[in-house]
């Protein structure tokens, strides 16, 4: 249940790489957003959108360019203290989208899930350790059992829950799910997003969730951001969003999305993004067309989209 309370602020993120001779690749160009308590945030968009940089910045595996994220009140890319750094490290937590090649094959799972809990001394003995780890691994859905064996020993979708149970070993108030389904397979994908959403009602945790699939990103979060070349494009709630798509990248998307019914499908009409359409005349900002959905456009286009707005009222 999101809350009025902003637990995540990013504000006029940059994330820039070099690219050799003087040149820049800019993942991510000036987002800003906000993520509330209790809620899940969606931030979609194709490879090289540069959502995942997004997400990786903000927890600090990325230095920003420039730009806030501020966790709770504070600049989380301030100079931390080695306690706030483990503090943070314990509240912000990533689940990744290789549940491959995120655990190391060489540790038991009884080890991966309670490396967290060793770190931050979370236990007093080995018992209460061995406890903490069976009670995760039954909260996610496996067995007790399996805290011996190895990573190899699973399937795709039972890797992602080891490393969700890792994720929430250290009781964490954010996770970030960096595409965590989008290495298994069709019918894994909503057995871990009715995981994940069962976990969040039971624990009060909030999700930035990234990932390329609109429509599952549709059915867990309340709001979406959609992310093309580095810059946010379009922000709304969930159902919003669907129903009315505002910006040309947002509806090339969607329309994309098949759905099972032969005679929508007959009809679909894909809409090919062509960026040359958009207005170049002046540098296009974020702005709120209407109450909470939010586009970057230029002055005309957001008139433009307005009156879009008004037309299917």
């Amino acid at each position: 249940m999101s809350t009025n309370e902003k637990i995540l602020e990013v504000k006029n993120l940059k994330k820039y790489f070099p690219a050799g001779r003087g040149k820049v690749v800019k993942a991510v160009d000036n987002i800003s957003f906000d993520i509330y308590k209790g809620e899940t945030f969606g931030l979609v968009g194709e490879s090289g959108s540069g959502k995942s940089t997004a997400g990786r910045t903000i927890i600090r595996l990325y230095d920003a360019t420039e730009g806030e994220v501020l966790f709770k009140g504070n600049n989380v890319h301030a100079k931390l203290s080695k306690a706030d750094q483990l503090k943070f490290n314990r509240e912000m937590q990533m689940i990744f989208q290789d549940p491959s090649s995120s655990l190391n094959p060489r540790m038991t799972v009884m080890d991966i899930i309670a490396e967290g809990l060793d770190v931050h001394r979370l236990v007093k003995n080995e018992k209460e350790r061995r406890e903490r780890v069976e009670e995760l691994l039954e909260a996610v859905g496996l067995n007790r059992e399996h805290a011996n064996r190895f990573p190899h020993e699973f399937s795709g979708g039972q890797r992602q829950r080891i490393g969700i149970a890792r994720a929430l070993a250290v009781e964490p108030e954010l996770i970030i799910c960096d595409e965590p389904i989008s290495a298994l397979d069709v019918s894994i994908q909503a057995q871990v997003v009715n995981l994940l959403k069962k976990l969040q009602k039971e624990r009060g945790l909030t999700y930035l969730f990234i990932a390329h699939d609109l429509s599952m990103v549709k059915y867990i979060s309340d709001r979406i951001g959609v992310m093309h070349l580095g810059h946010m494009v379009e922000l709304a709630d969930s159902d919003e969003l669907y129903k009315n798509p505002i910006h040309p990248y947002t509806k090339s998307l969607l329309s994309a999305i098949p759905l099972p019914d032969p005679a929508y499908e007959r009809n679909r009409v894909r809409q090919v993004y062509d960026p040359s359409q958009l207005d170049t005349s002046e540098e296009p900002e974020f702005r709120e067309v209407r109450p909470r959905h939010w586009v970057r456009c230029t002055t005309k286009e957001f008139e433009q989209y307005k009156r879009e707005l008004e037309g299917k009222e």
